[in-house]
Parts: structure tokens; sequence; C-alpha cells
């Protein structure tokens, strides 16, 4: 067997296998004798059908297939031991072996193309300079967040006229379309909501769809269709008010602290404005650890040179995805998979460099975090932490251990920040809610 590596550039190429007789030979003889003793086929007894017979009937079959074994083995192997850093999948030259005569030929030639990563350097020093945003706490969040909370624990009543920001359930139509809906008048365009003030159950209003949600996403939750239904919903429709809805806040007493932060743990307004700062606090904090990690990842992607086989890599992805994605699609989204791509190549790079190991108890106690954060966002908590580690065993044990290698991701991903964040330059800056928004959408 002869097997070589030939470069077109510094980052595509062709490993070339010619497999001789005895290189497959002995393996398709041997499967053969195999067949002979365990097929059971009329006319001959179990274990006593004839080698050439067997032959006749499946060595091309057998051959196929021995063939096929030893090549992927074979480029396994010589990619690992000459460590070539390969990108994807080697595609097999499908033009080199279609005119193969599977009945005569003792020779065979393979060719396949890949894809490979340049060396690349990356800088992890005090030279590289990331700002980390946090954002202040002000009275203006404050307020907004206890004008929401207010409104999220008030109490709805049913007025007899309507006024402004209330909501309506009524029955939309036009023609033989007739639906059932919830309009809140805060979504709808503010001249129009004008009109919605001063009506009362039974009344009806006509207007234009899309004049009234000039956001055809949000208009197609409203009625629960798709957007491209939604979108050929044009001219005037009636909604007939059957109900009106209005929140009345709720008040600043000790059955308002209990909602939201439970019996008795808040009891007083000093104490509870306290908690709603701090926890507003946490919140912030996660999104500005998170925006701060995409500025890493960035700030490296960006300022890493590595050269990448562009022209290989969308073949392999037309290959890899078939019939799932098309050449246009592939092209669109191409720059976000590179980028990536980019980032996985330098975070394993890091992984190797700084001999970043994830132990299994790692795993176990990020498993134990992600689980301990579900059971709180469902109102859940201390009452399940003895049986804690039962629910981890769970579920790294579900989706036939794809659980596992996720967590393991994650715990390797956050490990890797952390060991970032140690060398370069992280400097802090405050900005207020509005501008981290501004900053997070660019």
């Amino acid at each position: 067997m002869d097997i070589t590596l030939e470069k077109k550039t510094l980052t595509e190429g062709f490993i070339k296998i010619t497999l001789k007789e005895d290189d497959y030979q002995p393996q398709v003889e041997e499967k053969i004798k195999d067949y002979s003793k365990k097929a059971n086929i009329k006319g001959f007894r179990p274990g006593k059908v004839p080698f050439n017979y067997i032959k006749k009937l499946y060595g091309k079959s057998i051959l196929v297939e021995e063939i096929n074994q030893i090549l992927s083995q074979s480029l396994t192997s010589y990619i690992k031991d000459n460590k070539i850093n390969i990108l994807g999948e080697p595609l097999p030259n499908h033009d080199k072996s279609k005119d193969i005569d599977w009945e005569n030929q003792r020779d065979f030639d393979f060719e396949y193309n890949i894809g490979m990563v340049n060396e690349f350097q990356y800088d992890l020093s005090s030279k590289v300079k990331v700002t980390a945003y946090d954002i202040s706490v002000d009275d203006k969040v404050i307020n907004e967040t206890l004008d929401n909370l207010k409104l999220q624990y008030g109490t709805m009543t049913n007025p007899e006229v309507s006024e402004a920001g209330d909501a309506f359930y009524g029955t939309l139509t036009q023609g033989d379309f007739t639906k059932d809906l919830l309009l809140e008048s805060t979504q709808i365009d503010k001249k129009l909501a004008k009109k919605f003030v001063g009506l009362k159950g039974g009344d009806t209003i006509k207007f234009d769809l899309h004049k009234a949600f000039s956001d055809t996403h949000e208009l197609s939750h409203i009625l629960g269709m798709s957007e491209d239904e939604t979108k050929a919903m044009a001219g005037d429709f009636e909604f007939s008010i059957k109900n009106i809805n209005r929140k009345i806040p709720g008040e600043m007493n000790q059955e308002f602290f209990d909602k939201i932060f439970g019996k008795d743990n808040v009891t007083s307004e000093k104490e509870f404005l306290e908690k709603v700062k701090s926890t507003i606090g946490a919140n912030y904090e996660k999104e500005t650890l998170s925006f701060l990690d995409y500025s890493i990842q960035n700030k490296f992607v960006e300022s890493t040179k590595i050269e990448l086989p562009d022209e290989f890599l969308k073949k392999w992805l037309m290959t890899a995805n078939e019939g799932k994605i098309t050449a246009e699609d592939i092209e669109k989204e191409y720059d976000a998979y590179i980028k990536d791509l980019k980032w996985s190549l330098i975070k394993n790079k890091i992984v190797e460099d700084e001999q970043i190991k994830v132990e299994h108890e790692d795993v176990l106690e990020k498993t134990r975090e992600i689980i301990r954060a579900q059971f709180a966002q469902s109102g859940l908590g201390a009452q399940f932490e003895d049986s804690i580690d039962a629910f981890v065993d769970n579920y790294l044990k579900g989706e036939n251990g794809n659980n596992y290698h996720k967590v393991f991701q994650q715990a390797q991903s956050e490990k890797v920040m952390a060991c970032i964040k140690e060398k370069i330059s992280v400097s802090h800056k405050k900005v207020d809610l509005e501008k981290f928004k501004k900053l997070v959408s660019n």
C-alpha cells in the first residue's frame, strides 16, 4: 500500500492511496470463507457452501466492503500518524473512482481532498486590551422595574369603559376570516391606540392591521399565524370587543413582598427596595459577563491570522448537509461559520498550550449549577438540594451521552475564558442600561 500527501496550497491537498492485491486479498478470502460457513443457501447443507459459489454470489460486494474498510482505517491512521490538522472530513474524488472495474481490476487508486489549518499564533498577554461594561443600577432602572412588578403582580379588572393602556379581548373579522384574540393597546400604533379609549363591551372598531402593527413578527405572534400568512392579510378588519381588561398595579405591602420574594423573606419597604436592587444587579452582571466573553472572543478572532481552505470548506459543507442546505445558504452564513470555526481553533490551541484540563468533578459541578438554575426559574429551590446528585446523574446519562459532552464543552469554555481574563488587560467602565443595550446591538 502506498499513501502520499500532495499539497495544492498551504491549506488544501490530496491524500492518494494505492492498494495492491496483497493489501486486501487475504481479508477478502477470509470473509468469503466465513460466509461459506454461515450461509444458509437452498441446495447446500449449512456450513458446506463451496468457496467459489460464495465468491460468485458475493465476491464483488465483499471486495468493495473490505476495500472501503481498509481505506477508512488507513486514511485515519495516516492523518493521525503524520499529525495533519484537517478541517471537516476528507472528501473522496468520485471522478477518480467511478471507472473502477471491480470484476477484473487488481490494483486500485483512490484520492481524497482534504482541508488543513495552517500553524498560527495568538497573543495571550497584557497587550490585549478589552473593556468590560458594568451597568449602573440607577433610580430610573429601579423605578421602571418597580412599575413592571406592580403591573405583573397587580389585580386584573374588567371596567365598563376603556382607558389608555387597557387590553381588549374580542373577535377580529374580515369576510370569512374570524379569530378571537387579545389586543394590548400598548402594542398598537400610538395614533390608532387613541381610538381605543372610551370604548365599551359590544363596540366595534375598524382598522388596517398592518398600520396598527408595523412589526410583522409581533403581529404574526398575536394572530398565531406564520409571517407569510400575516403579510397576505391586507385591508381593513373589524374588531368586536367582548371584554376590557385592566391591570390595577399592586400596592407596596407584605402580600406584594411575599408574592415576589417568598413569604416573610422581606418585611419592609426598605428591605424590598434593597432586594430589588441587588437582584437587578445580579441579573445585569450575568449580561455584562456574557457580553465580555463575546467581546474577548471577537478580539481574538479579529486579531489572530488563520488561513483557511474556503473552497474546500464550502464543498464539504454542501456534502455534509446534502439536501438540507443550498449553495446560496452557505454563502449567506459562511462568514458566521468561519468566525465560529476560528474561535474553536483558537480555543482548542489555548487548551493545548495552557494545559487546561476538565475533570469529571468539573462536569458534575457544572451540571449541578445548570440544574439549580432550572429549579430556581421554576420557583423550586432548596427542597431538592438533597436529591441534586440524582438529578445530575440522570441528566448526564441522557441523550446517549451527548449531555455529558455538552456540559464538558461548557466547563472547558469557562476555564478557557478564565485563563484568558487572567492574562489579558480588562478595564471596567460604568454605563447606564440604554448605553449597554446600544453596545450589545452593534
